[in-house]
């Protein structure tokens, strides 16, 4: 019977740095309890790592200054082994795509089912939420692409979507001035037919806010084509929606945008 150790050795001899619990009893033989006291011993030892329960990560010399790989080289078999379809997209996806600002700190997964955040390492890895219905609808093949890493791919979401994700999920994307700089960066390489297409699918006054932030930036092939959305808009909404006074009707906000029907309670700032 061969050892966990020579097992790793193999694994990585074929280029893959991961593997399950599952995978690694088959090939040892089946012992559970032999298994888990040479995995530990192999995690004390920093040759690997636990991510996810079931799911390891095997940690070359490189990778343990970081306490793990980056994640792009294991999102995709994580998802996989969670049975799960996935994007990355956010921060991570807008700084793949050029958005040089974007100290993407953070590792930002969406995904159709609640699963928690965690750190491994240096990496911190975010989960967000989107309904399943939703999810299938936005996570086409044609408005996806693939992040191509030394042990595959993975996918990571269009310009398009990142632009909308980013806006529908505000909180995620660095607040009013972290969407404004992707926006910035990233708007005048959004196909117009695409994102008109995939912003049906988002929040009216998250593509009203996008809307004006492409305009503001002057990508106006992007925003024209987001225009038809303000005839379907119920009330004027806020540009910042965490900025929310107590008494909003008190409070005299920067100007009014009737173009986009968006009180801009905030001034954007982005490095040029």
């Amino acid at each position: 019977m061969i050892s966990l150790s020579y097992y790793l050795d193999e694994q990585l001899s074929r280029g893959r740095s991961y593997f399950s619990k599952e995978e690694a009893l088959k090939a040892l033989g089946g012992n559970t309890e032999a298994f888990t006291a040479a995995a530990t011993r192999l995690i004390r030892k920093q040759k690997l790592v636990c991510p996810w329960r079931g799911f390891y990560l095997i940690l070359r010399p490189e990778d343990r200054v970081t306490g793990a790989p980056d994640p792009v080289r294991w999102i995709d078999p994580l998802m996989k082994h969670l049975k799960l379809d996935y994007r990355i997209s956010l921060l991570r996806a807008a700084a793949f795509y050029g958005a040089s600002h974007q100290a993407a700190m953070v590792f930002q997964v969406i995904a159709p089912k609640q699963l928690r955040s965690f750190k491994i390492g240096r990496h911190r890895i975010q989960f967000i939420y989107q309904a399943p219905t939703a999810f299938v609808e936005t996570n086409r093949p044609e408005w996806l692409q693939q992040l191509k890493s030394e042990t595959g791919f993975a996918k990571v979401a269009g310009v398009e979507l990142v632009l909308l994700d980013c806006v529908r999920y505000f909180h995620s994307s660095g607040g009013i001035d972290g969407l404004a700089q992707i926006v910035h960066d990233l708007g005048r390489k959004a196909d117009p037919s695409r994102l008109a297409k995939a912003a049906e699918l988002y929040e009216n006054s998250a593509v009203r806010r996008l809307g004006y932030l492409l305009d503001h930036f002057g990508h106006d092939r992007q925003s024209k084509v987001l225009l038809r959305f303000v005839e379907s808009a119920k009330s004027m909404k806020s540009l910042d929606p965490s900025s929310k006074p107590l008494i909003e009707e008190l409070v005299s906000p920067v100007g009014v945008d009737r173009k986009w029907m968006l009180r801009i309670n905030e001034s954007v700032e982005v490095d040029l």
